[in-house]
């Protein structure tokens, strides 16, 4: 992760992706849940991320059709990220 940024309501991360050694900044707008405790007395959150990208931008060009023209494999690639962190006792 480079920064947090904030777009409204709506905490945003922004990092570096590499695919296929090819290395672009990509925009996580991120979903926090929590804190909460949980069964055993330790304090949880939640983060959910998610974000769209272009393959061809990171120079994955294969493309093959069906029998009826449909593309095999789309252009669009979405990242989905689920993490949870616990709070260190102190």
């Amino acid at each position: 992760m480079k920064r947090e940024e904030q777009s409204g309501d709506q905490a945003v991360l922004l990092a570096d992706f590499t695919m296929r050694g090819v290395t672009k900044e990509i925009r996580l707008p991120v979903k926090v849940t929590g804190p909460v405790k949980d069964q055993t007395g330790e304090i949880r959150i939640g983060l959910r991320a998610k974000a769209k990208l272009n393959r061809k931008d990171y120079g994955i060009a294969f493309s093959q059709a069906l029998e009826t023209g449909v593309a095999v494999v789309g252009e669009e690639v979405e990242i989905e990220i689920d993490a949870e962190a616990i709070k260190q006792a102190t």
